[in-house]
């Protein structure tokens, strides 16, 4: 993903006001992210828990989504869950329920569509290897390349966001 300014990632959203866009924090570390290894901007507004940001690359330029995470996910050693995403599979609460508002008229009456993705939005880092679940003992193997891989996230992500874009 090339490097974003805050500007670009404020106007990207469809999902939200301008001014509820202005109201959002940026990652903490923002100056600091390795872009390189990220496939789209993703994480929880610092100053507000409960909301999630997405941020990813698009033909037309990013396109961002605000979404809701539930306000806590008990940790259990027992079960499992997949992101939808990119597929790792996560112990515990790695997986939670996102839901985002639709854009336009139809997300202001309350209408959302959800996914279950990564808890900390790390997909592209967990693709490449550069941080694990936690409490996965095991880790499939896939046959895919990174390439690949990358591809089928960002086809997921974008079937996600183009849900959401359509209100």
């Amino acid at each position: 993903m090339r490097p974003l300014d805050e500007k670009e990632i404020r106007d990207s959203f469809v999902n939200c006001s301008k001014g509820e866009a202005g109201r959002i924090k940026l990652p903490v570390g923002f100056t600091d992210l390795r872009w390189d290894d990220l496939d789209f901007l993703g994480w929880t507004d610092p100053g507000a828990p409960q909301r999630a940001l997405l941020v990813m690359p698009g033909e037309d330029g990013p396109s961002g989504i605000v979404m809701r995470r539930p306000d806590s996910v008990k940790a259990s050693a027992l079960r499992s869950s997949m992101c939808q995403v990119c597929l790792t599979e996560h112990a515990g609460g790695g997986v939670v329920l996102f839901a985002a508002p639709l854009a336009g008229a139809s997300g202001r009456r309350g209408n959302t569509v959800g996914a279950y993705i990564c808890a900390d939005l790390a997909c592209s880092l967990y693709l490449r290897g550069k941080r694990t679940p936690k409490m996965r003992l095991v880790r499939r193997e896939e046959t895919l390349t990174l390439d690949e891989r990358i591809d089928r996230a960002m086809t997921n992500l974008t079937a996600f966001t183009d849900r959401v874009a359509a209100g």
